[in-house]
């Protein structure tokens, strides 16, 4: 069976079923509690005031109800501060593992399958959708199983005290706890994925435009963006508004059923009386009794719709974590070779999936070990394609890509990116300590390690002026200038140790004596490792050993 399967939704919940069902059972019990009191502190005042009036206090039994009473209170106190206890400890932990669940299964899935999902979106989904799935729990699953097990008790329980009650119970157990919920909720379905994309819509919208608040301020395109977050608001104000009215609609149709029905139990007690088939406290019992449970039925409707709600949100994380991934690990890998090997491209020919035209057709590459190449080529040519197939992020149509003479799909992806170490474009520089940015490049690296790489980058000095390895850099490499995050970013690569280093437009947005700079210092650094670079810059001398340019999905060398 698929790992990802094995990995559902559902398997999250599952493991935590032995405090889902403790939680319900306490749920259930302080209902039940609740409305047995109710019924039995009616019945008992019923009783006392009619023994009361008729002048026979001193032959009523007081105390067998008032124990009754005392210990349905304590019942429903302590069962009430348990549920309230183990039910939010079994939410925490389900929010716990749903983050940790969505991350292992999205993650393998980027950059390749994410890449065409908007980051506010991800966000969307890792904050709303997720909080409407944890709290499923104590919104929806809890509330609805407990009032079924303590309907279900309320009709038995009258059914042996006075049958034509419980045919009335039954009947409006279905019509307000079946029912009107039915009604409330009938078609909300739709309504509640459609509200759910306009959420999503405002929450990436508010992101973006945060996030791009520079280049907004420059293009004096403020005020435009923020009337699209504007409108955003609205559409999902409209559809928050049309969601409540659907709630109101519902309760005054509750009330009514219950205005109905509780006239109906009377009518019915006091029929029962008057023909002697049970005495006034019965009666007045079985009347609290259906004010108890109108009371928790009030309920239902909120718990439907956190339901749908809770349903909506799960599929929309389903359906960035069931993608397909990119490519499929090897079930029985290969053994990587003993040495370093030479790096190959057999006619590879790719396309993007649904796309018609080839960005890549037959090319041919061959990267000897310690040898140093650049790639260049007009933007949309393939340049980042050809880094994805090496990565191994995507497989090739057509050809192969090779290792030491071996296809690099029948290694194990582990084994594979152990051999390759990124740089990407866009690297990022984590809000952190310079220890902790560095280590996700070899988390067991000793500090005198992590000092040598700074050394070989030239940013020894600036951690020495900035406090130590443990000196905080800003989210983005907000402290840092641009040269010396590239810097940090290759410094990471670098500690990777790995024998192909892969480079993606490393000096993009860097001025020339500081793209300069670092390219003569990565290349003291590489000892002896090979470097594939993807760039449309003019190199210094002596950076790369060949340079190729890739035009119309050919690889070939660039016209002198």
């Amino acid at each position: 069976m698929n790992a990802s399967r094995l990995d559902s939704l559902k398997q999250v919940f599952a493991r935590h079923r032995g405090r889902l069902l403790l939680t319900v059972l306490l749920l259930w019990i302080t209902m039940l509690a609740g409305t047995a009191l109710l019924g039995l502190s009616g019945g008992f005042l019923t009783a006392a005031a009619l023994a009361g009036a008729a002048g026979l206090g001193g032959g009523f039994n007081f105390f067998s109800p008032s124990a009754g009473i005392r210990g349905l209170t304590m019942a429903r106190i302590v069962s009430r501060y348990f549920e309230k206890l183990v039910g939010h400890d079994v939410t925490l932990r389900i929010a716990r593992d749903l983050r940790v669940w969505f991350f292992r299964r999205a993650l393998p899935l980027a950059p390749a399958r994410l890449a065409g999902v908007r980051t506010g979106d991800l966000l969307a989904r890792l904050m709303s959708d997720i909080g409407e799935v944890d709290g499923l729990l104590v919104r929806a699953i809890g509330p609805l199983l407990a009032l079924g097990g303590v309907s279900l008790v309320a009709v038995l329980s009258a059914a042996l005290i006075y049958p034509p009650a419980a045919l009335l119970l039954g009947v409006l157990t279905l019509s307000i706890g079946v029912g009107v919920p039915w009604l409330t909720v009938r078609g909300a379905g739709a309504h509640e994925t459609d509200r759910a994309l306009h959420r999503a819509k405002l929450r990436a919208q508010s992101f973006e435009g945060l996030e791009g608040a520079a280049d907004l301020t420059a293009l004096h395109a403020r005020e435009d963006w923020n009337r699209r977050v504007l409108v955003a608001a609205r559409q999902l104000r409209a559809r928050d508004r049309r969601r409540r009215w659907r709630l109101v609609a519902g309760n005054a149709l509750h009330g009514v059923c219950a205005g109905v029905g509780l006239v109906g139990m009377l009518w019915v007690a006091l029929g029962g009386f008057e023909r002697g088939a049970i005495d006034a406290a019965i009666a007045s019992a079985l009347v609290f009794l259906t004010v108890a449970l109108i009371e928790l039925w009030a309920g239902i409707g909120l718990a439907w719709q956190s339901w749908l709600s809770g349903r909506v949100a799960a599929a929309r994380l389903e359906a960035i974590v069931d993608q397909p991934a990119g490519v499929d690990d090897v079930d029985v890998p290969l053994a990587l070779p003993a040495q370093t090997g030479e790096l190959t491209l057999e006619n590879v020919s790719f396309r993007w999936p649904g796309q018609a035209r080839a960005l890549l057709e037959g090319v041919q590459l061959r990267v000897a070990p310690g040898e140093r190449i650049a790639i260049g080529g007009d933007s949309g040519s393939g340049k980042t394609t050809l880094s994805s197939l090496l990565l191994r992020l995507w497989d090739p149509d057509a050809g192969r890509v090779l290792y030491g003479g071996q296809d690099i799909r029948s290694l194990a992806q582990a084994d594979w990116h152990r051999q390759i170490a990124w740089l990407p474009q866009h690297a990022p520089v984590f809000a952190g300590r310079i220890a902790d940015n560095l280590r996700l490049g070899d988390a067991d690296a000793s500090d005198a390690r992590l000092w040598q790489v700074l050394a070989e980058v030239r940013l020894q000095a600036w951690a020495e002026r900035l406090g130590g390895l443990q000196a905080w850099v800003g989210e983005n490499g907000a402290t840092l200038s641009a040269g010396q995050a590239r810097r940090l970013a290759l410094a990471r690569a670098l500690l990777r140790r790995s024998p192909i280093l892969l480079l993606d437009e490393p000096t993009e947005g860097l001025d020339v004596d500081t793209a300069h700079a670092l390219l003569q210092d990565m290349v003291a650094a590489l000892d002896g490792r090979s470097l594939v670079m993807i760039t449309h810059d003019v190199l210094p001398h002596g950076i790369v050993h060949r340079r190729y340019r890739l035009d119309a999905g050919a690889l070939g060398l660039p016209p002198l």
